[in-house]
């Protein structure tokens, strides 16, 4: 077996010229398959032509090495279940390109329709079943909980966790909360803001209300955001570095790499591993990056944002009893 390969039978949605439109993998695998493996006749049970969106369910066997970029829908789908089932964690498989072989996709209420002939495809339907369709969304990656429930999670609306969000036990993403693909939480994490592509939020960690993470796809070039077990940002805060455990973020106030950041207090903080820089020494946000127990503000005077030491600090608590289950 193979840690850097992956399979998986699948459930493929396609036109009849072959363009696929998802792909679900019921049961992925790390590995390599054996030579006699075979479907489940459940799976098999649902292979079919669908009339009303011209589509065709079929099973594809799928086999991928994770270190290559992805080169097809159905590899693309395989590494965002195998993130979702947490068979490998966020970062570390290749999914360079997934967008190039992804296709931009009705999500309905009768499942993935194509969009160019979509209302060719909402008249059918209507006509058959004199009901409305509804469309949940147009995106190149589906719901999370269409596809996969990882155990031990709650989250209070499915629309708001994409496919290929990793969420451990123990995790609650609350009606506002939002995690996108390749990213999500290592621990038990209360989300009530943004994760975006690429973050991951350690254990006990807190993502406060309209708080927002950078991701690499909005523009925050190859640094990859983390916030560390017990750390807390704050309501409608926002965060471009990596922060370490037990940090605080205040409501409001948006870290980026470049953000100007006031050391307090004297020889208190220490952007590198060699030493401390003194007071009053104003430094870039990405030299305190990764850094432990520290709580950035802003001071409510001279509007400076200060990076104030907070040692032996155990951070934020989460709720037990919340997050049990």
């Amino acid at each position: 077996m193979s840690e850097n390969t992956a399979w998986g039978f699948g459930l493929a949605t396609s036109r009849p010229d072959g363009k696929i439109l998802d792909v679900w993998y019921p049961h992925p695998q790390i590995g390599t398959p054996s030579e006699d493996a075979q479907p489940d006749e459940t799976l098999q049970s649902l292979e079919r032509d669908d009339d009303l969106r011209r589509v065709h369910l079929r099973i594809v066997k799928t086999v991928i090495n994770l270190d290559d970029e992805p080169d097809s829908a159905a590899s693309a789908y395989l590494r965002l279940h195998l993130l979702s089932w947490r068979f490998v964690k966020p970062n570390e498989i290749n999914l360079d390109g997934i967008f190039s072989v992804l296709e931009n996709v009705a999500w309905t209420s009768k499942g993935p329709c194509f969009l160019e002939d979509f209302e060719e495809t909402r008249m059918r339907v209507r006509a058959a079943t004199n009901t409305p369709v509804r469309i949940f969304s147009v995106d190149k990656f589906p719901r999370m909980v269409d596809y996969v429930i990882p155990s031990g999670v709650r989250i209070a609306d499915g629309n708001n966790v994409r496919l290929g969000g990793y969420l451990s036990e123990g995790t609650t993403v609350m009606h506002a909360g939002f995690v996108n693909y390749n990213a999500g939480s290592l621990g038990r994490a209360m989300i009530e803001g943004r994760v975006s592509q690429g973050v991951v939020v350690d254990d006990g960690a807190d993502i406060g209300g309209g708080a927002s993470t950078m991701g690499t796809l909005s523009g925050g070039g190859r640094q990859r955001v983390r916030v560390g077990k017990r750390s807390l940002l704050g309501a409608n805060s926002g965060l471009g570095i990596p922060v370490g455990d037990d940090c605080m973020v205040e409501s409001g106030l948006y870290v980026t790499a470049g953000t100007k950041v006031t050391l307090l207090p004297s020889g208190g903080v220490s952007p590198n591993r060699e030493g401390y820089i003194q007071e009053p020494d104003v430094v870039p946000a990405h030299l305190l990056g990764g850094r432990d127990n520290i709580m950035y503000r802003r001071n409510s005077t001279s509007g400076a944002v200060e990076a104030l030491p907070r040692p032996g600090s155990k951070g934020v608590e989460l709720n037990d009893f919340l997050h049990k289950n």
